[in-house]
């Protein structure tokens, strides 16, 4: 028999996960199946379990407590005992490696498994001696995996009542490094978006998931789980935020959803999606912690919220989106980090589907929102014009014939510019209602409303004889001037434009005209 040494033990601890977080992932994982398994034999009824996590930061201390089944006093030994020899079927259970019980032992001095059975009066322990465990991989010394196992591992059993059924992880005395596992608000954080759990219900559209879920015969996993007391729920909102100095603000929302099946050759459904649809205004910034398509299998996140970005015709494309993509096929099949799917033909499949969905509708969603925002901001541009000279003409606020002349030359360029922007536009008028980009149209549309303006901007008599020509300029009323003084000032005025930004420039002319009026 071949020998089993201690570096397989350093990998599936200290070297199987980057984020020391992942150990919350793993445990409610494990508490998850055995709550479906207490749901399965009659123990729990539907929303009865729990999975509830305790943080003490001050004793540096943590423990996940489900109200599951429990393992029995008889396997427990084999059970917890054993590394790599799960009893969960892969495809049917959320784990199924039976590795990820170990994780906790890279993160703390003390790791503790505490469990009873329904109807069984005994409690039984396992303590794992994890501060010795990782002295001994440190040693320049060879150890087989069993010789440490039997030396940081110990089991014992208490009295318990018969009624009691529960599964207990502690971790005792966390590391000085790790310190970030205990920081509730951050693990809360975490789990938003990683854990199985139900959407807010300030969410409005979570409805819908749920329906268009069970209309395709999907059931979305989702369980109670608490951190300190406070409920986890997934927090998506339909608010996308921007920063604005110190706090943030609203620059977009999501108007309505958008649902994505795909499937095999043989028509099974290997998985679905939804996305929200809004103005694609520009690449979600980080303040938005739901930012991204994210990958789910059994509810249960899949990497990180770019685990889907090489899919996309460009990298970016992935944060111009907000949504969930839910493997169904039980041959996706998380890989042992749980950072993406084993390879397999199935997968490909999978990638194949999602890979023509992104390059051919996703990339032509936030692509054609920013054309219609474009051909909206150039009638904009056109109205802005058209309005500024209208004011200057009435107000004597041209510097010479020279800008007037150049302002017709601009709006006449704006006009034709607003002129194609609205050929462009009339496309999508033919859109079919229910149609992504027909919602995104109408998104966009509401925000540049300018409709009426377009309509007299384009009705506006564009002549130089609109207006008496001693009311046109701006030296006409300073009565203060000679002809030739006002001539001077004209070109200085003319200067002051050419080289000063428009907002200053404006300060400038506005005081000299008090000055010598």
């Amino acid at each position: 028999m071949a020998t089993v040494g201690k570096n397989i033990l350093d990998n599936l601890t200290t070297g199987m996960y980057s984020d020391s977080k992942v150990i919350y992932r793993e445990y409610i994982q494990n508490a998850c199946d055995q709550i479906d398994k207490a749901i399965k034999y009659g123990l729990l009824q539907e929303n009865e379990g729990l999975v509830d996590i305790y943080i003490d930061r001050k004793e540096r201390y943590i423990s996940i407590t489900d109200n599951a089944t429990g393992v029995k006093e008889d396997s427990f030994v084999s059970d917890l005992g054993d590394i790599a020899n799960s009893n969960k079927q892969r495809g049917e259970d959320k784990g199924f490696r039976g590795i990820g019980r170990l994780c906790g032992l890279a993160y703390c001095k003390t790791l503790k498994f505490c469990t009873s059975y329904f109807g069984e009066a005994v409690k039984s322990v396992m303590v794992c001696n994890a501060k010795k465990m990782r002295e001994m991989l440190a040693e320049d010394k060879k150890y087989t995996l069993d010789e440490i196992w039997s030396e940081i591992v110990s089991f014992e059993t208490y009295p318990e009542e018969l009624s009691k059924h529960y599964f207990e992880v502690e971790l005792i005395d966390i590391n000085k490094e790790n310190t970030e596992l205990l920081d509730d608000a951050k693990v809360r954080d975490y789990l938003h978006f990683v854990a199985p759990v139900p959407y807010k219900n300030t969410f409005i559209f979570r409805n819908e998931i749920y329906k268009y879920a069970d209309n395709i015969g999907y059931h979305i996993d989702e369980y109670s789980i608490k951190v300190n007391g406070a409920d986890i729920y997934k927090e998506y909102t339909t608010r996308l935020k921007e920063p604005a100095g110190n706090s943030v603000k609203n620059y977009d929302e999501i108007s309505k959803l958008a649902f994505q099946d795909f499937r095999d050759k043989s028509g099974n459904l290997l998985a679905w999606m939804w996305i929200g649809l809004s103005r694609f205004e520009k690449q979600i910034p980080k303040c938005n912690p739901m930012r991204g398509l994210r990958l789910r299998s059994a509810n249960i996140q899949i990497g990180g919220d770019n685990a889907l970005k090489d899919l996309f015709k460009e990298q970016r494309g992935n944060y111009y989106f907000v949504g969930e993509v839910f493997a169904v096929s039980k041959l996706l099949i998380p890989n042992s980090q749980r950072d993406y799917f084993n390879e397999n033909e199935t997968r490909l499949e999978f990638e194949n589907g999602l890979k023509s969905y992104f390059y051919s509708e996703l990339h032509k969603l936030y692509y054609d929102a920013n054309k219609m925002k474009n051909a909206y901001k150039k009638q904009e541009a056109y109205v802005a014009q058209v309005e500024e000279f209208e004011k200057k003409s009435k107000a004597g606020g041209f510097i010479d014939d020279t800008e007037r002349q150049r302002m017709q030359f601009d709006i006449e360029k704006a006009r034709k510019g607003a002129d194609e922007a609205r050929k462009q536009l009339e496309k999508y008028n033919s859109l079919k209602a229910d149609s992504p980009l027909a919602e995104i149209h109408k998104s966009i549309e509401q925000k540049y409303n300018v409709g009426d303006l377009v309509s007299r901007a384009q009705e506006t008599e564009l002549s130089a004889d609109t207006e008496e020509k001693k009311n046109v300029y701006i030296t006409s009323g300073m009565s203060k001037l000679s002809r030739s003084e006002r001539k001077l000032v004209s070109r200085i005025l003319s200067v002051i434009t050419d080289i000063a930004p428009k907002d200053i420039a404006e300060k400038i002319i506005e005081r000299i005209k008090e000055e010598f009026k």
